[in-house]
């Protein structure tokens, strides 16, 4: 049966999505008026705006409270709160949602569950429980009819953006269609937990071989796309160092191994933890446990390179290498670069990092600089180095707050210069670029002859040398348009020359004495004097 037959048409379906946007619409504007909008907003007005509009606004809540590069400081302090402070669903919805996945109840499967949650966030809620063997699992279940709202909120979101966009400058700084964009990308893997069910078998291959690194075991015959089952992970917070210190850990001994483990992550296996605030990070029987492995960020191989060619173009200050690095990273939007912009801002950037040992930069702000820089250049950069950003900048804070004296740039930067020492393979080197030497060989071999041929055309008055200037918009316009009056003057002379010369003639018809063709020519002439006459003058106001 197709939905002509049951009665169900195309306009009946387009029409319930306009009166359910509409409806959620007049919520929207309902919660706004009940904080008073239009008397100002504070950061705690924000917050609480935020809640009380749901999961999809409390989710770019969060990506904003991590963006302090666009956004003031006080909002995102406040705006953090959203990561732990949202109200949590009846614990009756909660064992509903896992009947309904199971099709059995929930004694069959759990022996015991905790009523009070460990956490409640905006797409799911936690609680400890009991399999029936015994074992302790923890169980995180979907909120009801969440996709729903968010798609909603979605559509609702995008028509806004679009019109704030053309509406003011705005988004030539913030580009808010790209906040929505992540956040609605981030929160429909987050809501199929068999995603997060992959990230963890991926985490647990990519780290085997570290004894100290660990991450839930997930029970693959319990989990659906709406309720996840994993291992309940019994262990110490990372930043309560004094129950750390009293079981008898070495804080600066973690401090070193987290920081090892992550740039592991971002430069070995371009798959590393979005999210890495202590409350993801445990510490149980010796081991780093990563938990909530659902925001996991992805580098591909060219972007791993192009990340590591940028940190060395920091450490010897080439703003060539980092610009090209940038332009290389990012997808340029429609607007022409202006190069010279650019270089200028990376220049301006790399006088503040320069100056500074590689140790002390913090590689989080520093990335968070270049996507300022970009989004000034209208370059848009890649989802992947965004979500970097953000998740370096709060394990540099965990890091720092629980051993200080663990640099993460230095490791960083060791691990680097021991990777390309251990993967240095000088019969690998000469295969891969065989072709280049030779290729190479060949123009050097070439250069005499050219310089000769150069010299020779020079000599003979033929040399013609195609130039392109690059980043130089303003210059070529003010050039342009110098042309463009010179242009105008050469036409009003021979306009009022050739008019001159058709006066003394008895050509016809004739207007007012003089023949029409030579009073049109003057006529002309009059108009293009005082036209350019206003644009000179205009420009001396200007200045």
């Amino acid at each position: 049966m197709n939905l002509s037959d049951a009665g169900v048409t195309v306009k009946d379906l387009t029409k319930n999505s306009m009166e359910t946007n509409g409806r959620r619409l007049k919520i929207i504007i309902s919660i706004l008026v009940k904080h008073e909008i239009t008397k100002g907003l504070t950061p705690e007005k924000l917050r609480l705006i935020i809640e009380d509009l749901g999961p999809t606004f409390i989710k770019i809540g969060q990506i904003m409270s991590m963006r302090r590069d666009i956004f003031p400081s006080e909002y995102c302090i406040e705006l953090e709160k959203l990561r732990s402070q949202v109200t949590p669903m009846p614990f009756d919805e909660f064992i509903r949602i896992i009947e309904e996945e199971y099709d059995c109840p929930v004694d069959e499967v759990f022996r015991t569950i905790n009523r009070v949650p460990l956490g409640s966030a905006s797409i799911a809620q936690v609680h400890a429980a009991e399999l029936v063997d015994g074992a302790k699992v923890v169980i995180k279940v979907q909120r009801p009819g969440i996709y729903k709202v968010m798609a909603q909120d979605v559509v609702l979101l995008n028509r806004a953006t679009g019109i704030l966009n053309l509406a003011s400058n705005i988004g030539d700084v913030v580009d808010f269609k790209m906040i929505v964009d992540e956040m609605w990308s981030t929160a429909q893997q987050e809501m199929d937990f068999l995603f997060e069910a992959k990230n963890a078998q991926l985490f647990n291959e990519l780290n085997a071989e570290i004894k100290y690194i660990g991450c839930p075991r997930i029970y693959n015959q319990f989990t659906t796309s709406k309720v996840l089952v994993m291992e309940d992970i019994v262990g110490i917070e990372i930043n309560e160092k004094k129950r750390l210190q009293d079981a008898g850990y070495d804080l600066q001994e973690i401090g070193v191994k987290l920081a090892e483990n992550y740039v592991k992550q971002i430069i070995d296996d371009g798959f590393f933890h979005a999210d890495p605030h202590p409350g993801n990070i445990f510490i149980r029987n010796g081991q780093i446990v990563w938990i909530d492995l659902g925001m996991m960020g992805k580098l591909s191989k060219r972007e791993m390179g192009l990340l590591r060619r940028s940190v060395k173009a920091v450490a010897s200050r080439d703003v060539e290498s980092l610009e090209g690095a940038i332009l290389s990273l990012g997808v340029h939007k429609s607007r022409r670069i202006n190069h010279s912009l650019l270089y200028e801002s990376i220049d301006r950037m790399l006088d503040v990092y320069g100056t500074e040992e590689l140790s002390n930069i913090n590689m989080g702000r520093f990335l968070e600089e270049i996507l300022r820089i970009a989004a000034e250049n209208h370059i848009g950069m890649p989802r992947g180095i965004s979500m970097l950003s953000r998740g370096m900048i709060t394990i540099e804070g965990v890091i720092a707050e629980i051993s200080p004296d663990a640099n993460f740039v230095r490791i960083m930067a060791n691990h680097m210069a021991g990777q390309q020492v251990a993967n240095f393979d000088l019969n690998n080197f000469m295969e891969t670029n065989r072709r280049k030497i030779l290729i190479s060989g060949e123009k050097a071999i070439s250069v005499p002859g050219q310089i000769s041929d150069f010299l020779s055309l020079a000599n003979k008055g033929q040399l013609k040398v195609n130039l392109e200037v690059m980043g130089s918009d303003e210059p070529l316009a003010e050039i342009d348009k110098m042309v463009n009056k010179i242009v105008i003057c050469i036409i009003l002379a021979a306009l009022l020359i050739g008019s001159s010369f058709i006066a003394t003639t008895d050509m016809t018809p004739q207007f007012m004495g003089i023949p029409a063709l030579g009073a049109l020519g003057y006529f002309t002439a009059i108009i293009l004097s005082l036209a350019l006459t206003i644009s000179i003058h205009r420009k001396k106001r200007k200045r």
